[in-house]
């Protein structure tokens, strides 16, 4: 089965910085909606973006409108606002690619939220506990926004099955992503 006619709907759910033309999520969906497959993604919030709870129900409303079997592809932030959905609802979901999650509970880079500020906005702490759902995860040995290690502990609480990507910083277009292949690959492994 290819990914074109999987009875599954692809749910992208972008990172804090939301839609971003050049990133390998939002041309995916784009190539994979012109192929007729069932992909949409999380609308960005026009407010509370920072707000972790406005992300929750956002994701939430967003599979709520999905009729059959959701796939959800997460990165960065995204990857967390999934984690934190996950531990809220229970609606069956069928997989996850989880891809280069943002580890918000070690400092950040210049330029990012501070901690204090994603306390104050409900991100902390970040839920470790296993996902109700099979889960890959992918981590970059070189990502500046989270350690290989720390994903790595990330994956194995959360139950997922950890994927080596070798060095590809936080695999947005600033690392020189654009598309990103081998996320078909990983996620024809879900269906």
């Amino acid at each position: 089965m290819t990914l074109s006619n999987t009875p599954s709907t692809l749910l992208f759910v972008p990172g804090l910085r939301d839609h971003v033309a050049e990133h390998w999520q939002t041309l995916l969906e784009a190539k994979l909606r012109a192929a007729g497959h069932k992909a949409v993604s999380v609308p960005p919030l026009e407010v509370d973006k920072l707000s972790c709870a406005a992300r929750v129900a956002a994701l939430d409303k967003t599979i709520n409108a999905i009729e059959g079997p959701v796939i959800l592809v997460a990165h960065s932030a995204g990857v967390m606002i999934t984690v934190h959905w996950a531990r809220r609802h229970t609606r069956k979901i069928h997989g996850a690619l989880l891809a280069t999650p943002a580890d918000l509970d070690t400092p950040l880079p210049s330029g990012y939220p501070t901690r204090e500020v994603l306390q104050e906005n409900g991100w902390l702490p970040c839920p470790r506990n296993p996902l109700p759902f099979p889960s890959i995860v992918a981590a970059s040995r070189d990502d500046p926004l989270a350690s290989f290690e720390r994903v790595a502990g990330m994956a194995a609480d959360w139950g997922g099955r950890l994927v080596d990507l070798g060095e590809v910083g936080h695999l947005n277009p600033a690392a020189g992503f654009g598309p990103w292949p081998m996320a078909e690959a990983l996620i024809h492994e879900l269906i």
